[in-house]
């Protein structure tokens, strides 16, 4: 994995399924935002290594979030470096130990959905390292940018923008690939598309921090899912914002989940999912297919 420009002074990669990014501070200091997923450190180790020297580390990490997508590799980083982990105070309880992110939802449908069933839910336990981001969103390392928060995907999310370049990093506020779609997945092509559907847990706020997002008309932008889009950019998100429509269906969608500094404190009931039945269907009908097979030869 490789670091690329997406700005002067701004890089990302794409870790396994998801975007990270860093910052430059100054010609020696920097910032790291995301981790990727649980194993993926060395790979980030060895690119950020290329382009900062032997041995670099940086000022602190910043979470968008505490999914596993994006901080995955969180614990080992902040142990290795010994720096500061910063998030929003809604996320904190997924960061310390305290509460789990609510269900995925394969309800949604599509590829990733249904991959979801698998994926984990936390929590992280970062005491010794993480610090809550401070009043105002104003974390005077990043100076000339702007952190606003953009909750839906989960309650403490955040978003970052360059005022003097309008380059924003949006994290799972917004995708730029549709996630729903295999051949998307497959082909990449840059465009506006949902926050992840199967662990967006309050649309009405989703579409509020689009919206949001929108009024910055950005130049260029960069999301944890797909890849950077850097033409018709301010038009094109405004034209998506003002079109955004949930999911059609979903445990989440006429429902949001709720949440306090505890945590999780409310799931709305799951909808009904056939999926597994399905499954267990194909299964079962798999394995007599093989047993008469093997009987038939036998016989």
């Amino acid at each position: 994995m490789l670091l690329n420009e997406l700005a002067p002074g701004v890089t990302y990669m794409t870790a396994a399924i998801v975007n990270l990014h860093t910052i430059d501070l100054d010609t020696s200091r920097w910032v790291l935002v995301d981790t990727g997923v649980r194993g993926t450190g060395p790979a980030i180790l060895k690119a950020v290594e290329q382009r900062y020297g032997s041995g670099a580390k940086p000022e602190c990490i910043l979470l968008t979030h505490g999914h596993f997508d994006h901080a995955g590799s969180v614990e080992s980083l902040a142990r290795l470096w010994d720096v500061p982990v910063y998030a929003h105070v809604l996320e904190l309880p997924f960061l310390t130990g305290q509460s789990s992110y609510p269900p995925m939802d394969p309800t949604v449908g599509g590829l990733m959905a249904q991959m979801s069933r698998l994926f984990p839910r936390g929590p992280y336990d970062l005491s010794d390292h993480i610090r809550e981001l401070p009043s105002g969103l104003n974390l005077s390392v990043l100076a000339g940018w702007r952190l606003a928060h953009t909750p839906g995907h989960t309650p403490g999310h955040v978003s970052l923008f360059r005022e003097s370049d309008r380059v924003l990093l949006a994290g799972d506020a917004f995708c730029t690939v549709d996630q729903s779609s295999t051949l998307a997945l497959v082909q990449q092509p840059a465009e506006f598309h949902l926050p992840p559907q199967y662990a967006t847990t309050d649309w009405v706020a989703a579409e509020s921090s689009v919206r949001e997002l929108a009024r910055l008309r950005p130049r260029v932008v960069a999301a944890g899912h797909g890849k950077p889009i850097t033409e018709n950019t301010a038009e094109r998100l405004e034209q998506f914002a003002a079109s955004f429509r949930p999911p059609k269906k979903g445990r989440y969608v006429a429902q949001p989940a709720r949440f306090d500094e505890r945590g999780t404190i409310y799931v709305p009931p799951a909808p009904p999912d056939r999926a597994p039945a399905i499954a267990a269907g194909v299964v079962v009908a798999a394995a007599t297919a093989y047993g008469i097979r093997k009987w038939r030869k036998a016989a």
